[in-house]
């Protein structure tokens, strides 16, 4: 019986960890450049991803015709300096600090190709490629990075993410005056939800099933003896 137990135990601790995942992914759906994660489990099987994976795809852009707000579009991150870490984020809500240097809302500098990037205007242009013009200058140009293996991912709250393999070249676009909304689907997140509840439903009643025949087997024993 005790393989029938920690069998039970596993379904159950996997159901918890993809509910705290869809949990993090509706508490975040108003986050700007959220990444959506997922932990799929098979039910089949009882396996379970090793750990959650990213959405990558593009969120829908609100513009608020603010120079500072930036937002990407394609599978790129801004790289921010976290401490000396270098990190990786998609919220583009950036300001400048008080010696001019451009950072994100937490206030870690914003790397630009040539390292933290310091601004003697908040009216700048910034380019579809990036590159910063300050007045009549072209300063810098944003380090923004593909990820060539979105494994590699590891979140680490408030919409930083520290990056362990190779980068990869990246397409896509930047777009001055605009934020970049979460990428989480509340209808994919709602199926999710109602799949998983429905999975524990049933663990649950496996539980009271193998209780029942566990309460009978000791009653029939002390039955007969």
């Amino acid at each position: 019986m005790s393989h029938i137990v920690s069998g039970i135990a596993r379904f159950l601790a996997q159901d918890v960890d993809a509910l705290d995942v869809v949990s993090q992914n509706v508490a975040n759906m108003r986050t700007t450049g959220y990444r959506a994660e997922r932990l799929k489990p098979d039910f089949r099987t009882g396996d379970m991803e090793p750990a959650p994976r990213l959405n990558l795809a593009d969120g829908t852009l609100r513009h608020t015709g603010q120079p500072l707000d930036v937002a990407l579009q394609g599978a790129g991150f801004f790289v921010i300096d976290v401490d000396g870490q270098p990190m990786l984020t998609r919220n583009g809500q950036f300001h400048l600090d008080a010696n001019s240097q451009l950072v994100d809302v937490a206030g870690h500098p914003v790397m630009g190709q040539s390292g933290p990037i310091v601004l003697e205007h908040t009216q700048v242009h910034i380019d579809g490629k990036g590159q910063i013009v300050d007045g009549k200058d072209a300063i810098d140009t944003l380090r923004v990075v593909g990820v060539g293996t979105p494994d590699g991912l590891r979140e680490m709250g408030d919409g930083r993410y520290l990056y362990s393999g190779a980068t990869a070249d990246w397409n896509g676009s930047v777009h001055q005056g605009a934020l970049e909304q979460s990428n989480v689907d509340p209808g994919m997140e709602i199926v999710r939800l109602m799949a998983l509840t429905r999975h524990a439903q049933s663990v649950q009643r496996a539980i009271q099933a193998y209780d029942q025949a566990l309460q009978n087997g000791i009653n029939h024993i002390g039955d007969n003896s």
